[in-house]
């Protein structure tokens, strides 16, 4: 009885060690982090090179620019819901936003958006009203 009780304390000793794999920020550290293509709005320009490929449980950070040479909107309700985002970066402010469905640019500038990648499944980012491939990118989350 006692070395079994002893066995399971050693057990349960254990487990917090596969805890800090990534380190102390856990699956926000930089250990966990990989680069994403960055998007770029601008009229009649493809918003990426091809589909992009996300990792569940991994950490990005997408960058969005928009040339300026229109007023445009970035959606993609479902992706944006099979991710948890830790913040937004606009011209150096922090937003730290509970959800997000939509990101729009009434000028030229740049986005960061830091996220962890969490549901697998196929999902879409796009310019509203666009018909166009180019106005679309295909991300797969395995």
């Amino acid at each position: 009885m006692k070395r079994t009780i002893f066995a399971a304390v050693i057990a349960c000793l254990a487990i917090p060690a596969t805890a800090h794999e990534f380190g102390f920020a856990g699956i926000l550290s930089n250990d966990n982090m990989e680069d994403m293509p960055e998007i770029t709005l601008g009229l009649g320009k493809p918003l990426a090179e091809g589909p992009i490929t996300l990792k569940s449980g991994t950490g990005y950070e997408l960058e969005i620019t928009s040339d300026g040479s229109g007023e445009l909107a970035l959606e993609g309700p479902g992706f944006f819901r099979a991710i948890w985002i830790n913040e937004i970066v606009i011209n150096d402010l922090e937003v730290r936003p509970f959800g997000l469905e939509s990101v729009e640019f009434d000028d030229e500038g740049t986005m960061e958006i830091e996220f962890i990648a969490i549901k697998p499944g196929r999902y879409f980012l796009r310019i509203p009203g666009s018909t166009g491939e180019t106005q679309r990118v295909e991300i797969t989350i395995q």
